[in-house]
């Protein structure tokens, strides 16, 4: 089955580059071209789309406003951000809002494609030059006492979604419903004051 792909990119000449790269690779589907992120909150939410290749910097609204309304409405569609730019500020705004991945607009298209298909299996796909900034702000970061709450049962919960299991494989690795994942989910995220997979996943390998 295809992996079906929205864009967010204002300049043209790239937007049409990222669909051509799609049409031409087996395996994707291109579903919507968007030049704002107002366009995108109208046109996206109402397709089949399983990823969202985000550009953070948009005329208007930002691409990480988009992305946190997008995880509003669509919480099961995945976000990869695109910029120009590796400061660590868009960084955590970007993943804070719901973006599973980060990748620089200099990433190769097979790259690309790789951080896409990996993205759908559950991982955080980033450029090498931002993961390590990611890296570099752990050994900054003291550990969270917010992952001291968290029965025996969440802690299992997080260590899973960390390995990049996907909610159904949770639910049958630890014998319950896909109801009781959600649920177990939702008070991991309300103990660790987080909106997403990855800003939870990120907390839990701080530790």
């Amino acid at each position: 089955m295809d992996i079906k792909i929205a864009i967010v990119e204002d300049d043209k000449n790239i937007r049409e580059s990222y669909k051509l790269l799609f049409e031409v690779s087996p395996g994707f589907k291109c579903l919507a071209l968007c030049e704002t992120a107002e366009e995108a909150l109208k046109k996206i939410p109402g397709l089949d789309v399983d990823v969202v290749l985000m550009d953070i910097n948009l005329p208007g609204k930002s691409g990480i406003a988009c992305t946190y309304q997008l995880k509003e409405k669509m919480p099961k569609v995945q976000i990869v951000m695109q910029t120009v730019y590796d400061d660590s500020n868009s960084i955590f705004a970007s993943l804070k809002a719901g973006a599973s991945g980060y990748l620089l607009k200099r990433t190769p298209p097979a790259k690309i494609l790789e951080a896409i298909e990996d993205v759908i299996k559950g991982g955080s796909p980033m450029s090498s030059q931002i993961a390590r900034m990611v890296v570099e702000s752990f050994k900054k970061t003291s550990n969270d006492e917010s992952l001291n709450s968290l029965s025996l049962r969440e802690n299992e919960l997080l260590g899973l979604l960390a390995q990049g299991f996907r909610y159904k494989e949770i639910a049958e690795k630890m014998f319950i419903s896909m109801d009781t994942v959600r649920s177990h989910i939702r008070r991991v995220y309300e103990k660790l004051q987080v909106n997403s997979r990855t800003e939870a996943v990120l907390k839990y390998l701080k530790q």
